[in-house]
């Protein structure tokens, strides 16, 4: 599949080709439900995905350090080291490094804005510093740099049939919905980081703290009051989900069956968080796999359908004139 989407693309480069490829599979290994909803994207569209994710990826792996090993200085030493690739690559449109070779490609051929990496950067070095948010609206302010921007990297990759400031509002909040969805299952684990993405204005009109938080992750105990911030949190983010929903009619018809894959699986942690009771505290809430499948081959026929309507529509339009027909023969001799 993945010669077929280089191909598709017409990427021919093999240095290119494989920094593509080595941007696919951290896709393919870490993003689960993203990777699912872009495999009904049109082929040739697929490759410039991976390389937006890739690099997200990156990032965010450096600020968390899953390993544990790394003091907030080095992970500090590494994204600014980071940066100063992407800022040159970004300049000559090419690097030496695999991930940022690609990015800096795709942001080329799709003349991606590249204030939405600068910003992007800045929402992850503060990761290394801040470890919650009073408000909403401080929060909002986070997410504009780690998930908004996303969204609207991805809206020159997706197509409009609009004008792309009319779907850039929504394909923003689409970004922040998937986020806030993120940071409601992940809950305990980013407690174990020190983190809380939680607004502190939010979880406090029920009684919620950082130090009710922790008790309740490591006694295992639950807590009313937790839960109706949880289920506050949950409300919060459909609404965000209602403000996105606009955006997927001005995509290209092509690329939304991908959107709204995505759209439905994210929503559907959701309803996992619902249905296991909040519990996230205590374990992450998943879609079961037989949904997972039902929702990709709803989201296949919607491809074959938008498919055929788009070859119908081809095939329906008039052919030129002949006066208006290139002059093949003549332009050749």
């Amino acid at each position: 599949m993945t010669e077929r989407e280089l191909d598709a693309a017409g990427i021919t480069e093999p240095a290119l080709r494989t920094a593509y490829a080595h941007c696919r599979r951290l896709n393919a290994r870490h993003g689960k439900t993203y990777f699912l909803a872009t495999r009904l994207l049109p082929v040739e569209r697929r490759p410039a995905v991976h390389a937006l994710y890739g690099f997200a990826r990156w990032a965010d792996d450096i600020v968390d350090d899953l390993d544990g090993g790394a003091t907030t200085a080095e992970r500090s030493d590494a994204l600014g080291a980071l940066q100063r690739r992407l800022d040159t690559g970004l300049r000559l449109g090419d690097s030496t490094e695999p991930v940022v070779r690609a990015l800096a490609h795709t942001a080329a051929v799709y003349a991606i804005d590249h204030r939405h990496f600068a910003d992007f950067m800045t929402a992850m070095r503060s990761d290394l510093e801040v470890t919650d948010y009073p408000t909403y609206e401080d929060l909002r302010r986070y997410m504009h740099g780690s998930a908004a921007v996303i969204g609207l990297q991805m809206l020159p990759v997706l197509g409009t049939v609009g004008p792309r400031e009319e779907a850039a509002p929504h394909a923003a909040a689409l970004g922040v919905a998937f986020q806030l969805t993120n940071f409601l299952r992940d809950v305990g684990e980013d407690l174990d980081r020190g983190r809380v993405y939680l607004p502190a204005d939010l979880i406090a009109a029920y009684g919620v703290d950082r130090e009710l938080l922790r008790w309740s992750r490591a006694t295992g105990a639950r807590d009313p009051r937790i839960v109706a911030a949880l289920r506050a949190a949950a409300d919060l983010t459909r609404g965000v989900y209602r403000e996105a929903l606009p955006g997927v009619a001005i995509l290209d018809p092509l690329s939304r069956p991908c959107v709204r894959t995505a759209f439905v699986l994210y929503g559907g942690i959701l309803r996992a968080v619902e249905d296991d009771g909040y519990s996230v505290l205590h374990r992450r809430a998943v879609v079961r796999r037989r949904r997972r499948a039902a929702v990709a081959l709803d989201g296949l026929a919607r491809v074959a359908a938008a498919r055929i309507r788009a070859a119908c529509t081809t095939a329906a339009r008039p052919a030129p004139a002949p006066s208006d027909r290139p002059l093949v023969r003549q332009a050749t001799r």
